[in-house]
């Protein structure tokens, strides 16, 4: 009580000047606001929107832990150094010298995440004169979960403020945008900065010194490996356990599921858009399958092998399970009714896999199919909605009769 008191007279000093919104940021983060809604019916609860937006990053900590480990996991292991491991329990894994070198990657990348983008909102609350909006909290988490290990700190400095500014003030800020954040910023990156995105080198911390000049290692994610009809040398276990090169924090689907399932049962996740993308995606993987299996494409060809990928493999592989639980159901840019998550979690995993196949040179086509969706989300809630005006009007016109 002691400390909240005292914020509270800090706070009553900032009232009405310049830097009010940045310290009611830091107090409203530590307390609930005093503010209580005074005309009209309304409801009391505690899960505010920082509240909320904790819960998401609660179910993103065992995906960063993980990382951290993998990240050095894949740095020794390429160097030689430590043999694979087939356990989720191995003590080879879960070691201290893995911890170390992944923490040194990874921990900079959270920060510099978290103090870009939170100063840019700060700038624009103060400029504007509104509270500080909580929506990065979690944008904070997911943007080093998703970029290679190396990325150059600078470069994801000049992205976060491109993702902030562009993807979310421009429209509003928090509620009002159209794009999700942390793919905006991905996308920035991939864009703007293509070889440190993609390649065979990029996914292990310090590959290329390794690899000395020339090819000693390859650290090519398994999608690489298919983009290229190359064989690799994982087995579904290494996929669904995470124990293969990838971005941060999207390796592991056991961590990915388990983080799905606690933001179902806290009703943040939308288990609607979960299914229905997983669907769109085996949907997808099933079509190219039957071209395969018919005989219609030729084994030189270039999409052959993600054609012929097993099917459910594209949901445990690259970044379609991360992408499904933490980037698809983000509420702001998701549909909003219940038939139009549906139709749109379908689409973003439908077409997630075939971009995956039908462009070689990004194998990867989650973010992009997710992004497509979120322009369309309000299309598809437009003839949803108008739809149920209809059949309610026919319903009305027969009991009118």
């Amino acid at each position: 009580m002691g400390l909240k008191q005292n914020l509270h007279k800090i706070k009553m000093k900032y009232e009405g000047k310049k830097m009010a919104p940045a310290f009611n940021a830091i107090h409203t983060f530590l307390y609930s606001p005093n503010e209580t809604t005074h005309n009209g019916s309304h409801i009391r609860a505690v899960d505010d929107l920082k509240r909320t937006m904790n819960t998401v990053i609660m179910a993103l900590v065992p995906c960063l832990i993980f990382g951290i480990f993998n990240a050095g996991y894949q740095h020794y292991l390429a160097a030689g150094e430590i043999e694979s491991v087939t356990s989720f329990f191995s003590g080879d894994f879960w070691s201290m010298q893995n911890f170390s070198k992944g923490a040194w990657k990874v921990l900079p990348l959270v920060v510099v995440s978290y103090g870009v983008g939170l100063l840019v909102e700060f700038i624009f609350a103060v400029i504007k004169g509104h509270e500080v909006e909580e929506g990065y909290l979690v944008t904070g988490m997911l943007v080093p979960l998703i970029v290679p290990v190396d990325t150059p700190l600078w470069m994801l400095s000049v992205a976060v403020v491109f993702g902030v500014v562009i993807g979310k003030e421009v429209f509003g800020g928090t509620g009002m945008n159209i794009l999700n954040p942390a793919l905006t910023i991905r996308a920035f990156l991939f864009f703007a900065y293509p070889t440190w995105m993609s390649g065979d080198k990029v996914w292990v911390t310090e590959a290329k010194e390794l690899a000395g000049g020339a090819d000693a290692i390859s650290g090519e994610t398994i999608l690489g490996s298919l983009a290229q009809n190359k064989s690799f040398d994982y087995d579904v276990a290494d996929m669904f356990l995470g124990f293969i090169p990838g971005s941060v924090g999207e390796t592991s689907t056991i961590l990915i599921l388990l983080g799905g399932l606690f933001l179902i049962f806290s009703k943040i996740g939308s288990w609607r858009i979960m299914l229905s993308m997983a669907l769109g995606g085996l949907a997808m993987g099933l079509i190219f399958n039957g071209v395969v299996s018919q005989g219609w494409i030729a084994e030189s060809s270039k999409f052959y092998s993600l054609m012929s990928t097993e099917f459910w493999h594209h949901l445990i592989i690259g970044g379609f399970a991360f992408g499904t639980v933490y980037m698809a159901t983000d509420p702001v840019t998701a549909s909003q009714t219940n038939k139009g998550k549906w139709i749109y979690g379908f689409l973003a995993g439908f077409i997630s896999v075939m971009i995956r196949v039908f462009n070689p040179a990004y194998p990867e086509g989650v973010m992009l199919a997710i992004l497509l969706m979120n322009v369309f989300a309000p299309t598809i809630d437009h003839y949803v909605v108008q739809g149920n005006v209809k059949k309610r009007m026919k319903r009305l016109k027969v009991k009118t009769a």
